[in-house]
């Protein structure tokens, strides 16, 4: 099979959203008025991002899942994406299920696939995502880093640590029962965009992104460039590991340790950290549920710089916890 009948076969449909898909030169893309273009992109590189036997399916949802997730960081509503893929070769039996778990989680979100490149090599897939996000006023409603100001309080969706779990068992340096190895490998590889929140919270948190390298490195990126500091509560966060809540984990699995290292510095989350003024705290648990996601307020924004943790009574801890880097 060459490359343009795989393309052909396996990533080509009928352009919806697009004024022109996948076929010629370039694809056309017609925003809404009002609105401006969100883009982001993301390459998932085999022994890096990803085992090589994890199922072409989930392989599939997670390379775009990591896009989509940079789009509800930002509060866009998705809108098409570009495929570029890297194969050892042209294999219709790894092919198909990688398609079907692509295109399945972009048809969820309404997101089209418009065009790329493929070619041979080692396993490498490179997505870029555009979105929409709407201008009101003549003001943009993004999300974005450097909108956070002290007194705002700090929240993170959904649940932390999970991916870090199935991946230290993955790495044979932890033995977990199995149907709870199955849910935290779940969270690993077919993580959940959190793009309705995102959307939700416009006009309502004042600055957000996504978990992808660990929490505690990526919030300092907000904080950054808001030019801010922020306390954080440990112990709330070690209570957002969903494995140990399943009914087969066995207490002492993990130490306390490994449960705010795998929270926090754990990577491979997709949630949204993000704050918002103390005044809002009804609206953002309206906007979570009219997502149907559980937030959690985690901490409080300061004029202080810095990233501090505290414990449950609030005594200062050490950090020695160090976010994902690829070139470390």
């Amino acid at each position: 099979m060459g490359e343009f009948d795989l393309i052909a076969r396996y990533f080509t449909r009928p352009a919806a959203r697009a004024a022109l898909g996948v076929g010629d030169d370039c694809a056309l893309l017609a925003p809404k008025p009002g609105t401006q273009l969100a883009i982001s992109s993301d390459m998932l590189v085999q022994g890096r991002h990803f085992f090589a036997d994890v199922e072409p399916s989930a392989l599939g949802h997670k390379a775009l899942a990591v896009n989509l997730s940079d789009l509800a960081a930002c509060g866009a509503t998705p809108l098409a994406f570009t495929l570029a893929l890297a194969l050892p070769s042209a294999d219709e039996a790894w092919l198909a299920p990688f398609s079907r778990g692509l295109l399945a989680l972009a048809d969820a979100h309404g997101c089209e696939l418009v065009g790329g490149d493929t070619t041979q090599g080692p396993l490498n897939i490179c997505i870029t995502v555009f979105g929409e996000v709407p201008v009101l006023n003549g003001k943009s409603q993004a999300l974005l880093r450097s909108g956070a100001s002290a007194g705002d309080d700090v929240y993170v969706s959904g649940t932390l640590g999970d991916a870090r779990l199935a991946l230290q068992a993955l790495r044979g340096q932890l033995t977990l029962p199995a149907s709870v190895m199955a849910q935290a490998r779940q969270r690993l590889e077919q993580p959940t965009p959190r793009v309705a929140l995102g959307q939700a919270l416009r006009g309502v948190a004042s600055a957000a992104l996504d978990v992808s390298d660990g929490l505690l490195g990526d919030l300092q990126h907000l904080l950054t460039a808001s030019g801010v500091g922020a306390t954080i509560d440990s112990s709330i966060t070690t209570n957002l590991i969903a494995a140990c809540a399943h009914p087969d984990w066995a207490t002492g699995l993990i130490s306390l340790n490994q449960q705010l290292e795998y929270t926090l510095a754990g990577g491979d989350d997709y949630e949204l950290v993000f704050s918002a003024p103390a005044a809002a705290r009804q609206a953002v648990q309206a906007a979570a549920r009219q997502a149907d996601t559980a937030v959690t307020r985690i901490g409080r924004i300061e004029d202080q710089p810095g990233l501090r943790l505290v414990d449950a009574q609030g005594q200062r801890l050490s950090s020695s916890f160090s976010s994902f880097d690829h070139f470390c």
